[in-house]
């Protein structure tokens, strides 16, 4: 006697009859999609007799055997189910029992779409499309009605990834961390204002990029804001961090060495860059720009240093304020000189950060005004899910700049 796992497979297959005559009824390519289509028909069928399939194992006895009247719980017809899949909506009928006791594991309870429809819905969502043209794009590719109500509540599932996410373990050291930001305007208390979204990645000891969180800044960042965010790395189970590269944020610095006090912080010397060039007349950028790439391309700190005196001689008396704010910031900016050439490469520009950036601005430059936060975390959340996905190799020749790390901090590297 065939066990209940093979009585169901060889009940749930569609006859061959069946098939061929559907594949025979078939006059182009059209006939097979859509919700009168092919795939559609036989998928219906296919998934009707898996159920009865599933029924009869339930039960213990097939249709209309005798032993059924007095085993306390019999067939009771079947109710009418519309699914929505890519083929279109389907109708199927799904057997019932008389004591309600039977469940199948193929359909949950008020399922009406199959995850396939919602994933490419959430795939939509975080290319920037907006839930009406996602609506659109369904019904046009796959001839299904589904709602913007529908489709907003799909995507609300996103936001138990997005506290996941937040709140998941990190690695106890990352060599380098970078933090940049990227503003959307956001909706706040009935107006529109320019936000400031907070993304930091990390680079742990394997190699590996991720990005370890956003955060909404709330209009007055400052010593107190970073230290929240600092905290909430170490809560999560971040020990050390080596380096932190920065774009000059106000409070930042103090807030990570309050924390990580061993941290070296590095300024990003492009951002130093263009900062200084908004001081500079056209006439004499190219002049100055070239000054500037004699410091940062400078073999050590002492003749970069030697390169900062020229420059501030040549033009302290013009640009006074270009020039003194590179001696201002110059702890924080020669921190790279500490280094071996592959480090520096590494840590002088936060540009693999600005390279995140630049995709999630891609996505986020055709929204207007979000509405909630929320609503913005959970879209930058999908972008940089896609994003890292595609971070599968470590950093180039991080062997090499591992070995560099492990001397440079010797004490502090896991052995």
């Amino acid at each position: 006697m065939p066990d209940k796992k093979q009585q169901t497979t060889s009940v749930a297959m569609p006859s061959v009859e069946r098939v061929q005559q559907e594949l025979a009824s078939a006059k182009s390519l059209d006939d097979f999609f859509g919700k009168d289509g092919i795939f559609a028909r036989l998928f219906a069928d296919t998934l009707e007799q898996m159920l009865e399939a599933e029924l009869t194992a339930h039960l213990g006895y097939p249709p209309h055997a005798p032993q059924g009247r007095n085993s306390g719980n019999s067939r009771n017809g079947k109710r009418s189910r519309n699914l929505r899949t890519s083929n279109g909506d389907t109708t199927i009928q799904v057997p019932r029992d008389r004591t309600s006791t039977f469940h199948s594991p193929l359909l949950a309870p008020y399922q009406t779409s199959t995850n396939e429809l919602e994933d490419k819905s959430i795939g939509l969502y975080a290319k920037g499309v907006s839930t009406r043209d996602i609506q659109a794009t369904l019904h046009e590719l796959y001839g299904v009605e589904v709602s913007a109500a529908t489709i907003s509540s799909v995507t609300d599932k996103v936001w138990g990834l997005v506290e996941a996410s937040m709140n998941r373990p990190l690695s106890a050291i990352y060599p380098i961390v970078y933090l940049d930001a990227i503003h959307l305007k956001l909706r706040r208390e009935s107006k529109v204002v320019n936000t400031a979204v907070y993304v930091v990645l990390g680079v742990d000891l394997a190699g590996q990029r991720d990005v370890l969180g956003h955060w909404i800044g709330d209009g007055a960042e400052g010593a107190n804001f970073w230290l929240s965010v600092v905290t909430d790395l170490q809560t999560r189970g971040v020990e050390d961090i080596f380096i932190a590269c920065i774009d000059g944020l106000t409070g930042f610095k103090d807030a990570i060495q309050a924390v990580f006090p061993q941290t070296h912080i590095q300024r990003c010397v492009i951002h130093q860059v263009r900062h200084s060039l908004t001081y500079i007349a056209w006439k004499d950028r190219k002049a100055f720009v070239a000054d500037l790439k004699a410091i940062e391309q400078a073999p050590t700190r002492e003749a970069a240093e030697s390169k900062l005196l020229q420059l501030g001689e040549r033009w302290s008396e013009t640009y006074a304020v270009a020039v003194r704010s590179w001696e201002n910031n110059w702890e924080d900016l020669a921190t790279m000189f500490d280094y071996p050439p592959d480090i520096r490469r590494l840590i002088y520009t936060t540009n693999t950060v600005e390279g995140n950036r630049g995709q999630l601005r891609k996505v986020t430059k055709t929204k207007g005004a979000f509405p909630t936060g929320e609503a913005a975390r959970k879209l930058l959340f999908l972008v940089n899910r896609d994003i890292t996905h595609k971070w599968t190799a470590p950093v180039h020749n991080w062997t090499r700049i591992l070995n560099q790390l492990a001397i440079r901090f010797d004490g502090r590297f896991p052995t």
